[in-house]
Formats: C-alpha cells, sequence, structure tokens
C-alpha cells in the first residue's frame, strides 16, 4: 500500500524489496542507496545546512476506548558506545533482522528510521519546552492512514537555547533503549567497521560514531507498551495434556472461561482500566477446548526462572517462558529458532489462530502489557527482557528525519 501511494514514499528506503532480476541479496539494499542519491540530487531530501534538534510530537489514538493521546519529544544525534551505564538495552535481538538493518546501513550509510529511548528529567524543564515549541507553527505536519497526526520542529543549534536545553537534558542520564535495538547493535557494528577501515581509527565526530535517536521523557513523552501475545506450535493432544498438567502445579487455574472475557481482560479495552498493567503474573490461556485465567504461585515458579534480578523474574513473560520451558519444553533455544512461537499483539487473532490450528497452532498465552518502568527497572539491573517481551506505541514515523553518516 505504502509502495503504491508515493514513487517517493521512504518505505523504498527503509523497507527494500527484492525485485526479479535481482543478481544477488543485496541487490535491493543498493538499488535504495541509489534511490536515495537520485531524490538527493533531484532536492526530494536534503541535508540541513546547520545543527539542529527536531522537536517531534505525535496525537493518536490508543487501541481500545478513551481519549486521543499527545506524546513529545525530540530527534537527535547520538553518540554511540557499548551498553552500559550509559545506554541501556532491555531487549534480545534476533539474527535476521540485524543482518537486514546491517546491509542497509552499509548501502544506504543512512539511519532511516530512529532508535526509541527514554530517559528521566529531574530538572522538569523538558516537558515546559516542549509544549512552548508545540505553541509554534511546525516546520512540517500531517495525518497518516490510520489517523494519527505527526508535526515536526526545527530547533537550529545556536539560537536561543532551546536546541541545547533539550539535548544537554538528556546527555546527562543514562539512556534506555525502548525501540530500535537492532537498529542500535548494527549501528555500533558499522562503526567499528568504518574505524577498522580507516586510516585514523581514533578520529572524532565521525559520522558512523552517531545515530539517530527519538528521546522521550515520561512527562512530555509517556510510553504506551502493548502486549505480545503467545501462541505455542506443536503441541498435539498429548502435548496439550502435559501442559495442563504442567501449568496446575505452577498457577492457580480459574477454567471455564469463554472467549468473551478472555478479550475483556486481556484485550485492548484493558489498556484504558488501571489494572490492564503486567507484573501480576495474570496470564490467559485458550485452547480449542477451553479457555482459563492462570495466577502465578510465585513460589513455585521461582525454582525454575532464568538467573537476573528482581524485576526481570517477576515479568509475566519471564514467568510464562519459564513455564513453558517446564511443561511443553519450549525452551530459550526453540525460541529463538522461531519454531514454536507465533507473536501477535491481537488477542483476537491469538485465540483465532487457535481455533484454526493454523500452522499448527494448539494454544493461545494472553498477557498484560509490561508497565514502562519495569522496562527502565530491567535495564537498569543489566539484564534484558524475554524476546517480543513489549510492543511500544505508536511507532516514530519513518522519513520525517534522515540521518547521513557523512562527515
Amino acid at each position: 500500500m505504502l509502495l503504491a501511494r508515493d514513487p517517493r514514499n521512504v518505505v523504498r528506503l527503509d523497507f527494500p524489496a527484492a525485485e526479479a532480476g535481482d543478481p544477488d541479496p543485496d541487490e535491493r539494499y543498493r538499488r535504495a542507496a541509489r534511490l536515495l542519491g537520485q531524490w538527493r540530487s533531484e532536492g526530494a531530501v536534503r541535508q540541513d545546512s546547520r545543527p539542529a534538534i527536531y522537536a517531534y510530537e505525535q496525537e493518536f489514538q490508543p487501541p481500545g476506548p478513551g481519549p486521543r493521546r499527545t506524546r513529545r519529544g525530540f530527534f537527535a544525534r547520538v553518540g554511540l558506545e557499548p551498553f552500559g551505564a550509559g545506554i541501556r538495552a532491555h531487549e534480545r535481538t534476533m539474527p535476521g533482522p540485524r543482518e537486514d538493518r546491517y546491509r542497509l546501513l552499509r548501502a544506504t550509510n543512512v539511519n532511516t528510521s530512529p532508535v526509541v529511548a527514554m530517559y528521566e528529567d529531574p530538572g522538569r524543564l523538558v516537558a515546559k519546552v516542549l509544549d512552548g515549541v508545540a505553541a509554534e507553527p511546525p516546520a512540517s505536519e500531517g495525518v497518516d492512514a490510520v489517523g494519527d497526526r505527526h508535526r515536526l520542529w526545527v530547533l537550529p543549534a545556536d539560537t536561543d537555547g532551546r536546541a541545547e536545553l533539550l539535548a544537554d537534558a538528556a546527555a546527562a542520564v543514562p539512556l534506555t533503549i525502548a525501540d530500535g535495538h537492532h537498529r542500535y547493535e548494527t549501528a555500533l557494528r558499522y562503526q567499528a567497521e568504518q574505524r577498522y577501515g580507516s586510516a585514523q581509527p581514533d578520529a572524532l565526530d565521525r559520522g558512523s560514531d552517531f545515530v539517530l535517536m527519538l528521546l522521550l521523557e515520561p512527562v512530555a513523552g509517556p510510553l504506551l507498551v502493548l502486549p505480545t501475545h503467545r501462541i505455542v506450535r506443536g503441541l498435539g493432544e498429548r502435548g496439550l495434556d502435559t501442559l495442563g498438567r504442567g501449568l496446575g502445579r505452577l498457577f492457580d487455574v480459574r477454567s471455564g472461561i469463554g472467549r468473551d472475557e478472555l478479550l475483556a481482560t486481556f484485550g485492548p479495552d484493558a489498556l484504558a482500566r488501571p489494572e490492564g498493567g503486567g507484573g501480576s503474573g495474570r496470564i490467559g490461556l485458550w485452547t480449542r477446548t477451553s479457555g482459563s485465567i492462570l495466577q502465578v504461585r510465585r513460589e513455585a515458579v521461582a525454582p525454575l526462572l532464568p538467573p537476573g534480578g528482581a524485576a526481570f523474574r517477576r515479568l509475566d513473560v519471564s514467568v510464562l517462558g519459564a513455564a513453558l520451558e517446564a511443561c511443553a519444553g519450549v525452551d530459550a533455544e526453540a525460541v529463538a529458532a522461531g519454531q514454536r512461537i507465533i507473536y501477535t499483539k491481537d488477542a483476537a487473532e491469538a485465540i483465532d489462530l487457535v481455533d484454526r490450528g493454523q500452522d499448527g497452532a494448539d494454544a493461545a498465552f494472553l498477557l498484560d502489557a509490561t508497565p514502562p518502568g519495569e522496562i527502565i527497572a530491567v535495564a537498569a539491573e543489566g539484564y534484558v527482557m524475554p524476546q517480543k517481551s513489549t510492543y511500544i506505541y505508536p511507532k516514530a514515523i519513518t522519513g520525517l528525519v534522515l540521518n547521513l553518516l557523512e562527515g
């Protein structure tokens, strides 16, 4: 749909498609690089003449009922450093997406999509600055296909101090990546490659030493985190029986739950309720014969949990991962291989997949959303969350700002 909408839609750069006659798999990335060069020569993409911070506002409708929300943050280049005290990760990455993003970056030498990171603002100045910016006419404004409004302001450096204030606020505290771990790890790999091949490997301010980020703090830019539900494949009748017996030892099970009650508890409507947040150890289960709501018995699950900090071990996704390994043999290796688990953000779709038995789907596990504070807590402990633990909503729209890694 995006490809058909406009010949200059940025999806042609960010997600180039393979075409018949391509001589090798990398041709689609080279095609994106040639297209970017063409757009620059035509003036469709231009580089600003001076450094700037780009303030960004999203007005959006969350899934389910409730009023529209507004989220504000800013785009900036952030200096790359290994994960640690300054830049924290909360999620594991997968080799396929990492390689895809690396090949695109190597071919185009540009960040097409931002990494999204959270930070705390102890001075409470960022929200006030962004409120003031939002009262001014934007440099760019548009409404996307789902009705969300996006507005962008350019705040040049050395002008009125606002760009410096925003940059200094985020630079003074740790950044926790909320979305874009694959892109950040790709940027680190590309940085190392560029330094290795350079006559001046320790030179400062090389373009490849930075990455494009959207920076959000909890007052102006609160995160909305959606759950990612799990569908287990290939259990069969015997496996389902074994799973049921094992879950009964680890959870208090309230059985006889119908589809409507499960969707009311774990579907989009739950996001508007205070009890819709995760962390309580409540998990929904749907098979082709019945539905249940599971409440973890933490003392029973504790010996099965992998090593980690308190925040990591209390996550609903950590509890479910340990239960699936113990009761169904779905270990971390099977999850990483992508053979046993299907993921979806839609609780109704998870139930439908099981009802149809599509792709061997036998059991759907429905989760509450992970509270944003838990993401920061896990990262601060130095651990990462299990794969597909969170879905940050809405995504930052691609194409408003590109980061050319030149100079």
